[in-house]
Formats: structure tokens, C-alpha cells, sequence
């Protein structure tokens, strides 16, 4: 218990220093971006007096070190500026926005590991018999469909051909979860079948590699029941597929921004495409960094999980 608290906080401890690394490089990016927050705050009416006026009054004659930690000092205050007119706090968009995108990622997540699961351990109870085969040449077929390709050919099947599904928006399921989950469906399930796809080839090639194991052998020669061995070796299988399911999730946080376009939800996406469009510098930077945290956070929570389920990690 020990090694694990050590191990764990010092994940937790490196998470100030990613931060402002992340930080350092998008703002440091979106320093080389076109837009001209003067322009884009005072209209191209204002007099260029108003401009450098504007541009001195918000540091942006400072050295770019003097505005990367007056940005820093925003930061841990919890202010990420504001948006180009009508003025906004973009904390307050984000609050707003952030929350959907989350619903789509972990709906997404938990559909990619139910259909993992179920493929990957039926796939392994049957390897190099047809289902297996089949699981093969789907799973394959899954990682190499690109999510929004997929959202698009859903919306024409199931939305337009077939309305059994809204072609987009959002409902809040505090108004109607049985809308919510009509509206959330065609995109979470865009989002979770590449990833399945991958979790489900790693769950097989690691559930294979148990049962092949000497303690199968004895447990099925003792007359255990089979629910119950299965069990003992999914638990086990399941330590190499955790390693990368930081990553999947965050695969899945950076699919959501594309899907969220394609189905029109306005979430984080929607966001990130309305600060480009409108050279929009500090929405473009509030929203890639929360992204980005949020990446780093559910990568940090994925390994404090791997070193509860591998103990033997926790000696490194």
C-alpha cells in the first residue's frame, strides 16, 4: 500500500509540470496565428490610436516571456480571458460547452468497452473457428473506418434513410433522457467503434494468452465451473488492455470535437470551429488547453487504476 501511495503521488506530482508545458506550447502556437485581437475586439472602425490604445491596455506590446506568465497567473486564477465581441468570459462557454462533450466521450467509452468485451472474450472462446474469423476481419474493418466517415454514412442511413435517429442537436437529459439518448447516439457510437475495434483485438490476443496458461489447465482438471475460470482469466487479460486506455480516451475526447461538427452539438468542438472561424485567440486557447488537461487527467487516473490492478508495477 506503501509503494502504491508513493507511486501515486508522484503521478499526481508531475501533473503542475505537464500542465505548464501544455500550456506553454499552445500559447507559444497560437502566437504565430493571423488574428489581431485589436481588430477583432474594436471592429475595423477603430482609429489606431483605439488599437494601440487596446493593445497596450491588454499587454500585447509586452515581451512574449512577461505575457506567457501573466497568461500562467490567468491560469491558476481560473481565467482564461474573454471572448471577441459580444465580450464573453470564456470559462463561462466553456462551462457550458465542456459538459456535452464529456456525456459523448464517456457514453462513447462505455459503449467501446461493452462491445470490446463482448468481442474480444467471444472471439477468444472461439479462436480459429468462424467466429473468430469474423471478429478478424470486423475488427480490422473498425480500426481503419475514421469515426467521421462513419458519423457520416449513420446520419444517411439511420437519420435520413431510415429516421429512426435525429440527424443532430442536442437534448438535455434533464429535460428528456430518451431524447438525450436519441441524439447521442448515432455519435457516440461513431466515436466507440474504431476504439472498440482496437480494445477488442488486445482483449483476445490477451485472453488467448491466458487460458493457454498452466492455472486454466488445473482449474479446468479440478472442476471449476467454466463462469468462473472465465472470470479468473478476463481479470487477468484485462491488465494490458488498461495500459492503453488513457490513450483511447483520449482519442475519443479529440474524435468528440470532429463528431460534434458533423451532428451539430455544441460542445467543445463547436467551440474550437467558432475561434477559428472568428480569429477568436483566447476561446481557440481557453478550450485546447481544457482539452488538453482533461487528456492529462484521465491519463493520470488510468495509471493509478493500472498499478491498483498490476502490483507487481508498483516495485519499479
Amino acid at each position: 500500500m506503501v509503494a502504491f501511495l508513493r507511486l501515486a503521488l508522484r503521478r499526481v506530482a508531475m501533473m503542475p509540470v505537464m500542465i505548464l508545458g501544455i500550456a506553454l506550447l499552445v500559447f507559444v502556437v497560437l502566437q504565430f496565428s493571423p488574428a489581431d485581437p485589436a481588430y477583432n475586439a474594436l471592429g475595423d472602425s477603430a482609429s489606431p490610436a483605439a488599437r494601440a490604445a487596446f493593445e497596450e491596455a491588454h499587454g500585447l506590446n509586452d515581451p512574449l516571456p512577461v505575457r506567457y506568465f501573466a497568461f500562467i497567473g490567468d491560469l491558476v486564477q481560473g481565467n482564461l480571458g474573454v471572448t471577441v465581441p459580444p465580450s464573453q468570459p470564456v470559462t463561462d462557454r466553456i462551462a457550458t460547452a465542456f459538459p456535452l462533450t464529456l456525456q459523448l466521450t464517456l457514453l462513447g467509452l462505455a459503449l467501446a468497452i461493452v462491445l470490446a468485451l463482448v468481442l474480444g472474450v467471444t472471439s477468444a472462446m472461439y479462436r480459429d473457428r468462424w467466429p473468430d474469423q469474423v471478429f478478424r476481419v470486423l475488427s480490422m474493418a473498425g480500426i481503419a473506418l475514421p469515426s467521421f466517415w462513419l458519423g457520416i454514412l449513420l446520419i444517411q442511413q439511420f437519420a435520413l434513410n431510415t429516421p429512426v435517429f435525429p440527424t443532430g442537436g442536442y437534448v438535455n437529459p434533464a429535460d428528456s433522457f430518451s431524447g438525450w439518448l436519441e441524439s447521442m447516439a448515432l455519435p457516440a457510437f461513431s466515436l466507440a467503434l474504431p476504439v472498440a475495434a482496437s480494445l477488442a483485438r488486445l482483449i483476445r490476443t490477451a485472453m488467448v494468452t491466458e487460458l493457454d496458461r498452466d492455472y486454466v489447465r488445473t482449474a479446468k482438471g479440478s472442476g471449476l465451473p467454466p463462469s468462473l475460470i472465465i472470470r479468473s482469466v478476463l481479470r487477468n487479460a484485462l491488465v494490458t488492455p488498461l495500459t492503453v486506455l488513457g490513450v483511447k480516451v483520449g482519442y475519443l475526447l479529440s474524435g468528440a470535437v470532429v463528431i460534434e461538427a458533423i451532428f451539430d452539438l455544441p460542445g467543445m468542438g463547436k467551440l474550437i470551429l467558432e475561434g477559428v472561424m472568428g480569429g477568436d485567440v483566447a476561446l481557440v486557447q481557453g478550450t485546447v488547453i481544457t482539452i488538453a488537461i482533461a487528456f492529462l487527467v484521465v491519463n493520470v487516473v488510468v495509471d493509478l487504476l493500472y498499478l491498483l490492478v498490476n502490483p507487481r508495477i508498483r516495485t519499479v
